[in-house]
């Protein structure tokens, strides 16, 4: 059982900077590849970052590729989002999510362990 808890989201500009962290409880962190999705109102949830569980082989989806980076750290039982050159349709809400095993995945039943999520708005 792991819990994730997101901070870090708030008011970012059109081209700006902003960095999400997502801190785990328990001790088995690195057991576990975390992702990132987010919901825009109206719009379902969607995937847009991932990692494996040594930090290996990030992936993105086209839409944030090149503009995020997502990273880890299994000492500290972190994972990061760093969101560079933001848009206005990056506006949503990001989650942070965990799950057993090996490899990246993208879907989110997919994913074991969600957190509560974390607001960020992007102004033009």
């Amino acid at each position: 059982q792991v819990q994730l808890v997101e901070s870090g989201g708030g008011l970012g500009q059109a081209g700006g900077s902003l960095r999400l962290s997502c801190a785990a409880s328990g001790r088995t962190f690195s057991s576990y590849a975390m992702g990132w999705f987010r919901q825009a109102p109206g719009k379902e949830r969607e995937f847009i970052a991932a990692i494996s569980r040594n930090g290996n082989s990030p992936y993105y989806a086209d839409s944030v590729k090149g503009r995020f980076t997502i990273s880890r750290d299994n000492a500290k039982n972190t994972v990061s989002l760093q969101m560079n050159s933001l848009k206005p349709e990056d506006t949503a809400v990001y989650y942070c999510a965990g799950r057993v095993g090996y490899g990246i995945r993208t879907l989110e039943y997919e994913y074991d362990y969600w957190g509560q999520g974390t607001q960020v708005t992007v102004s033009s």
